[in-house]
């Protein structure tokens, strides 16, 4: 098992969440991890990692799978401009690769946004620390174990 994995099981445990984790074959895009899972679209909560070009560190913005962050809407929440972040400040800060960003278990504090649409679901689906893994969680507890906010930030 991959330490990364083995991460968001621990940090999942330690937050009384018992939550099933599946892996997945070759899936690249939101859509194919919902094939895979068996879920509409809407319920794979997307990663997405931009970094503050003011305080230099990541922020998360966790997004319906249909959806797209609207950049001008989330540099208003962030407080700050963003920009692109690299493959090394994600790993230094959350300690996942892109394409398998948890939302939990991150390395360091990362500012987090959710997506209103993401509760609309008594579940979702998020990345579990690797691109083939991912873990069903309601959204009250995925706001709770990620410090996420719900927030307008689609376009």
């Amino acid at each position: 098992m991959s330490k990364s994995l083995a991460r968001v099981e621990a940090a999942l445990r330690e937050a009384g969440i018992a939550s099933e984790i599946r892996e997945m074959g070759d899936t690249r895009t939101a859509a194919d991890a919902a094939a895979a899972v068996g879920c509409a679209l809407d319920q794979i909560a997307k990663s997405i990692i931009f970094r503050g070009e003011s305080s230099g560190h990541v922020v998360l913005f966790l997004t319906a799978g249909g959806n797209r962050v609207d950049a001008k809407k989330a540099a208003e929440l962030a407080g700050e401009p963003l920009g692109k972040a690299d493959a090394a400040l994600i790993r230094a800060e959350t300690g996942f690769a892109i394409g398998g960003v948890a939302p939990l278990g991150h390395l360091s504090p990362v500012a987090a946004y959710l997506d209103p649409r993401l509760t609309e679901f008594a579940r979702v689906w998020a990345a579990a620390g690797t691109p083939r893994h991912v873990f069903a969680i309601s959204p009250d507890d995925l706001m709770r174990v990620s410090g996420a906010r719900a927030a307008d930030f689609t376009a």
